[in-house]
């Protein structure tokens, strides 16, 4: 059945408005980041798209008739597919076309993707392997994963900003004036009462985005519903609105060769969208008695384990080309369309 002219019209409406919210908190994102320079700028745009995005999840499980279970697990391994194949993959390949090889330290890329698969096999696969029936934790289990969930996140934002911030810099002092952020550094640091303003509008920016998400959400539901694919697919499409601003960030990043602000801000997108979302619904589960399934399938689990082998090699040797993005979309690729079709 085709939606009538004004319901098209809300829709295409919408639309735009999200558009327009993610033009601005990047816009927003890169002034405070111009600001405070790297790593801050960068974990200040992850950390606020994910508590944003883990109010939505929790929203959701609270609001939910089916399904809502499902849609901690179904967010958060989609936001890792998204993020570290898609994200990573178009920055490094849009990168790679431009500048032919980009380079970035791997002391603070292979600290942050060890915390990744780390907490990805506790909250993700663990559930599987459990005494319990089905993909899912006891509530001890599941208080035991948020609290190491938070160990982990709060260990590698005092590495990140504190103990070892030199590793999440360029390398090189050349580069290191490039990329303390993802605007013009030649350009006067912006004022403190400007970058008030740019923090306040940022957060209203991923408000915008996360409701107009979650208000297009039924349009896009249906539209899946139609066209009879899994109802997991509704979550990867939310996912993807949601990482929309994280996402232009760090290929603009890669684009003006600072794949280092795109890996920060990548990875630690990742380990924030796991780190608070467990813990968030961990609290939920336990004091609303919800179920709640953690456990990715086998498919799930392939994808996961390549994911990180890929990862690995990736960032090996602090290097990448056009070939390395390439393979990541690929496997971005392999990853949408078997959602569509399992």
């Amino acid at each position: 059945m085709i939606p009538y002219p004004e319901g098209i019209l809300q829709t295409s409406l919408m639309a735009i408005l999200l558009i327009a919210a993610v033009i601005n908190a990047v816009y927003q994102a890169e002034i405070i980041a111009h600001k405070t320079g790297e790593p801050f700028g960068t974990l200040i745009l992850a950390v606020s798209v994910t508590i944003i995005e883990v109010a939505l999840i929790v929203s959701i499980m609270l609001s939910a008739k089916s399904g809502g279970e499902l849609i901690a697990r179904d967010s958060v391994f989609a936001a890792i597919m998204i993020i570290m194949n898609g994200i990573i993959g178009l920055s490094i390949f849009l990168g790679g076309l431009k500048h032919r090889e980009l380079s970035f330290r791997i002391e603070g890329t292979n600290s942050g993707l060890a915390v990744l698969i780390a907490l990805a096999i506790l909250t993700l696969v663990m559930p599987n392997f459990t005494s319990t029936p089905g993909p899912t934790f006891t509530n001890s289990q599941l208080i035991l994963a948020g609290v190491l969930s938070l160990i982990l996140y709060g260990t590698f934002v005092f590495i990140q900003t504190i103990r070892h911030r030199s590793y999440f810099l360029p390398h090189t002092s050349e580069d290191h004036s490039d990329s303390n952020s993802t605007v013009n550094t030649d350009a006067a640091l912006p004022s403190n009462l400007k970058t008030f303003f740019s923090l306040v509008l940022l957060l209203v920016s991923l408000v915008a985005v996360v409701l107009l998400a979650k208000a297009l959400s039924p349009s896009i539901e249906a539209a899946i519903e139609s066209a009879g694919a899994p109802r997991a697919v509704v979550g990867i499409v939310i996912a993807l609105l949601v990482l929309l601003p994280e996402g232009v960030s760090a290929v603009k990043a890669a684009l003006n060769n600072r794949l280092q602000t795109s890996l920060n801000l990548s990875i630690g997108s990742a380990l924030a969208s796991i780190s608070l979302t467990i813990p968030a619904v961990a609290i939920v589960a336990i004091v609303f008695d919800l179920p709640i399934s953690l456990g990715v399938n086998a498919l799930g689990m392939t994808f996961l384990c390549l994911t990180f082998f890929l990862s690995i090699l990736t960032i090996a040797i602090g290097r990448t080309t056009v070939l390395q993005g390439a393979v990541h979309l690929v496997v971005f690729a392999a990853y949408l369309f078997l959602s569509l079709v399992p």
